[in-house]
């Protein structure tokens, strides 16, 4: 037998290969892929709120809205009752309320403007769990023909 070959064993064969594993492997693969990859795209977002609900939260007084589209643009117009991050940024805490469950909302210059994340983020850093984005920024709080504040 010292010049016989042995068969290998361990390896994948034809004879050994089981398709109902492989079908169970792939969903896993495909499962954990499509999950990695929705991790990655909502990494960082904040819960949309809508026109009518910052209003709704303003009149309550219920909200904390914060404007991130600069001093110059904030003292054009604003939402009513928003802060300027541009002036309170890196000292946030002191213009916010302090129950960390209160509603924050940032809003930027519309729906394709990210920069509305910087004031989220960092309220979020505080400790505050209740913090929305409104999407529609300043242009569609225009758009929608609600008034704003402004600085004379």
């Amino acid at each position: 037998m010292s010049g016989q070959r042995r068969p290998v064993t361990g390896g994948a064969t034809s004879s050994n290969l089981n398709p109902k594993n492989s079908n169970t492997m792939k969903k896993l693969i495909a499962l954990l892929a499509t999950g990695a990859f929705a991790a990655s795209v909502f990494a960082g977002e904040f819960p949309d709120v809508s026109i009518a609900e910052v209003k709704e939260a303003i009149a309550a007084k219920k909200a904390t809205v914060i404007d991130v589209n600069g001093s110059k643009s904030f003292a054009k117009g604003r939402v009513p009752t928003a802060i300027d991050y541009a002036s309170v940024k890196g000292k946030l805490a002191s213009a916010l309320p302090k129950d960390k469950n209160a509603l924050v909302i940032a809003y930027c210059g519309g729906p394709s403007c990210k920069a509305y994340q910087a004031a989220a983020k960092e309220a979020e850093a505080l400790g505050y769990k209740n913090v929305k984005h409104m999407s529609a920024g300043i242009s569609g709080w225009l758009q929608a023909g609600e008034k704003t504040d402004k600085t004379n």
